[in-house]
């Protein structure tokens, strides 16, 4: 599976742009500011159906435009796919598949499946756990559309149970048995979740391991775990046991959506103790583990975007990169750069096919 060409409308700082590409690598490099790395997010809204960096969908239409269109085609088992994300102002975001406009949009998540690696993953190890959860979710949500539907179901269930214990707060009332006909629904999908991701990452953690032996040759022994509520109890008596506590946070403080990865190196959490290389590694070896996963499961290879691939890593660990494209463990690769001349030398050496486009 590849794309095949891009055309870009009033897309964050793009007026009007289109390219068509190469199979294998496509380099887009120019200075800070010029607009490379929102030709990938670009990219990635046609996968995902949202931005990478910015949630806020209409933050994505150019400043003083009403709207926004990105159009791509792809090829996916020698069958031509267009694909158009559309957005204008006070209105809902529409995506098209061959002109059939999708009725829920977790029905195209998994259809193009693509990864991009970026500064912004710091994220991953910087912020709170609602991104490494989302990290997960994406993953298992690319290979099973019924996760997904899960997941939302479970949101929604909290979201609701959270406003009946806001309602009984504010009004100085209490029904436990009203608050009970949430529980029950929410512990059997929450345990449906709970199986899912432990399953998911039994098999994703060995692929990540493998992949930071390769970048750092076995310099740095890293763990990653699974950190979740439903290892010590049923989400029915945690629910339960915490419920004089949800009473009193106007909130449910329990369940699925509070689990969260831990990070560490050599036995302490790489937030603290890892360098900028070290958690630059980590964080790569985190996203080719998830474009290996995906590539074994789906049977596609996924496209993979590379934003400000040489930041923060020295020249020994990319060049261990690059060896893979020659490998042929990617497909079609997005590239950005600052440096003209030496994405190019890099590019070379890959022996690959290629297109540089100057921003």
């Amino acid at each position: 599976m590849f794309l095949k060409s891009i055309s870009l409308l009033n897309y964050k700082n793009i007026t009007d742009l289109q390219y068509d590409f190469d199979t294998k690598i496509n380099s887009f490099v120019g200075k800070n500011g010029v607009g490379k790395t929102n030709v990938l997010d670009a990219i990635y809204h046609l996968s995902y159906g949202k931005s990478y960096f910015n949630p806020l969908a209409s933050q994505n239409i150019k400043h003083g435009e009403e709207f926004f269109v990105i159009d791509g085609i792809f090829e996916k088992e020698n069958k031509e796919e267009k694909v158009v994300c559309s957005l204008k102002k006070g209105q809902k975001k529409t995506i098209k598949r061959n002109g059939k406009v999708y009725e829920k949009l977790s029905e195209h998540i998994g259809f193009i499946p693509l990864v991009i690696i970026s500064p912004s993953d710091s994220d991953l190890i910087t912020e709170g756990s609602e991104t490494r959860r989302k990290f997960i979710d994406s993953v298992i949500s690319i290979l099973d559309n019924s996760y997904l539907n899960q997941l939302i179901r479970y949101q929604k269930i909290v979201s609701q149970r959270n406003a009946l214990l806001k309602y009984f707060a504010l009004n100085q009332v209490f029904d436990a048995d009203n608050l009970a006909i949430y529980d029950e629904p929410m512990a059997e999908i929450g345990l449906k979740i709970f199986n899912k991701r432990k399953q998911f990452l039994d098999s994703f953690i060995p692929i990540f391991q493998k992949h930071h032996q390769t970048i750092t040759d076995s310099a740095e022994e890293v763990q990653l775990k699974y950190e979740s509520q439903l290892f010590e109890n049923s989400l029915e008596n945690l629910l339960k046991n915490n419920l004089p506590k949800d009473k009193a946070l106007q909130y449910t403080s329990v369940g699925i959506h509070k689990d969260d990865l831990s990070f560490e190196i050599d036995g302490f959490p790489i937030k603290k103790f890892g360098s900028q290389g070290q958690q630059k590694s980590f964080l790569i070896a985190l996203k080719l583990a998830q474009f290996e996963f995906i590539k074994e499961k789906s049977g596609v290879l996924p496209i993979l975007l590379f934003d400000d691939i040489f930041d923060k890593l020295d020249e020994t660990r990319v060049q261990k990169i690059v060896s893979m494209v020659n490998n042929d463990v990617f497909g079609q690769i997005f590239i950005t750069d600052t440096h003209e001349q030496r994405t190019e030398i890099i590019i070379q050496s890959t022996l690959q096919s290629y297109k540089i486009f100057k921003l």
